[in-house]
């Protein structure tokens, strides 16, 4: 079915206890180098190597040393990843402020690290006359149809379809909808404000 969410495993399948890629995952995240977890958790690196391409079953002791090194649990590795589907005719709609434009919130409600919204901007529409920041580190903005106006402080910068630009959160600013035509933007805030 088109459109559908499936899950490839069922529960019990080897295919569910496979965390190598979770492992290297957290390495890498803790900004280490294989040789460096293998010696704190007791291991040689060809092992480690080899669990993290889950060519190996490791032993509870070993498992446990590595996400003790990585400062994970063990229970980490077995649960789910927290995804969530948001359909294009049920994502929640939100208002920021501004005049002309319809907005929607693409990531799940629940989602603290970053919010996605899909605005549609008509002629004229913006985010009002005065500048304005939002309480995020890093606001995004990528303009999928139309033109927009960013207005910052002391500069003006139009974006065309598929223009990109990036800001600090605390950039006080401004948005319009030059154009004679609709705009459509997708707007990125993180952390979610």
């Amino acid at each position: 079915m088109a459109g559908e969410v499936r899950r490839l495993t069922r529960p019990g399948d080897p295919a569910d206890a496979l965390v190598g890629a979770r492992l290297r995952a957290a390495r890498q995240a803790a900004g280490l180098t294989l040789a460096a977890v293998a010696a704190q958790a007791g291991l040689t690196k060809g092992f480690l190597s080899r669990l993290e391409r889950d060519e190996v079953s490791p032993s509870v002791a070993s498992l446990v040393a590595v996400c003790g090194v990585l400062g994970i649990g063990v229970g980490q590795l077995f649960e789910p990843p927290a995804t969530s589907l948001v359909r294009a005719a049920e994502a929640p709609p939100i208002h920021f402020g501004g005049a002309g434009v319809r907005e929607v919130l693409l990531t799940a409600g629940m989602q603290r690290a970053l919010h996605v919204i899909r605005s549609v901007v008509e002629p004229g529409g913006g985010g009002g006359e005065e500048l304005y920041s939002l309480a995020c580190d890093v606001e995004f903005v990528h303009v999928l149809r139309g033109r927009l106006r960013l207005l910052l402080p002391g500069e003006v910068v139009d974006l065309d379809e598929g223009d990109a630009f990036t800001m600090p959160g605390a950039t006080p600013h401004t948005w319009l909808n030059v154009s004679s035509a609709a705009c459509e933007v997708l707007w990125v805030l993180t952390p979610a404000p």
